[in-house]
């Protein structure tokens, strides 16, 4: 595809910058995350190589926040700045998706902003889904894109457990040993799960997550819908405040970044 389609843009003074804000959904299976990395294949890399190319010009890509290896996204928000108004959306989103396709990845919307906009700062909330297909069978159409389990998961017990877990509290029993924020303190504002045939999903909104907060509240969620704990267990690892008692995290295949609100 000739990059021309996407260059019918407005030539402004050289001081003057554009934002623009950018929905994206990607597969993140083959991927080491959202974040750039040193020898690693990352989503904020492929886009920033491909927008500099289109816009003949080094782009740096602003998201929302890390998703991790094998998380996938279905509203991912991020921003970038250029010299450049871009006067046909189509055109360009099309010629953008020419390229990452091929990794995986799609931009799904661009949205003029003003500059005071930050895909980051400016979030209020984000919210993640979990699926966990729960059948006998493995998934084939599904492979990598959910969490299998062939233990049957008890609904009421688990949507019991999510109560515990809703409002403000001290996570750190339930984020990654190398977790860079400041505080374990964090308000999570709803856990619902849904259960449709052999998928259950769980949705789980906050102003912000601690690294694996999602995947480690699944995991324990999933020990109780097990009946290997019971819901005083899962009130004592989070009281212990400490990370050795929580259960094993759920695998990063079942995880969306689903929705960011501003």
């Amino acid at each position: 595809m000739s990059l021309y389609l996407v260059l019918k843009y407005k030539r402004e003074p050289f001081y003057q910058m554009f934002r623009y804000q950018i929905i994206i959904e990607y597969d993140g299976t083959n991927h080491s995350g959202w974040q750039s990395q040193k020898n690693a294949k990352s989503i904020q890399t492929e886009i920033q190589k491909i927008l500099s190319k289109i816009l003949k010009n080094k782009i740096k890509v602003n998201g929302s926040g890390r998703t991790d290896a094998g998380v996938h996204s279905k509203n991912q928000s991020a921003h970038f700045d250029c010299k450049k108004i871009i006067l046909n959306k189509h055109k360009f989103i099309t010629s953008i998706n020419h390229f990452l396709n091929k990794k995986n990845i799609t931009i799904k919307k661009i949205i003029k902003k003003n500059m005071n906009f930050h895909a980051r700062y400016s979030a209020k909330e984000r919210e993640y889904e979990y699926i966990i297909l729960n059948r006998d069978a493995p998934p084939i159409l599904d492979k990598n894109k959910v969490w299998y389990l062939r233990s049957k998961l008890d609904i009421k017990l688990l949507k019991k457990a999510a109560k515990i877990l809703i409002g403000t509290h001290n996570f750190n029993a339930f984020r990654s040993t190398n977790c860079q924020a400041k505080s374990p303190i964090r308000t999570l504002k709803k856990i619902k799960i849904i259960k449709k045939n052999e998928k259950i999903t769980f949705i789980l909104r906050s102003k912000s997550f601690l690294k694996n907060q999602v995947r480690s509240i699944i995991g324990c969620l999933k020990y109780v819908g097990e009946k290997k704990w019971k819901l005083k267990d899962l009130e004592r690892v989070l009281r212990s405040k400490n990370r050795n008692n929580c259960a094993p995290p759920a695998p990063a295949q079942g995880l969306y970044l689903s929705k960011i609100i501003y």
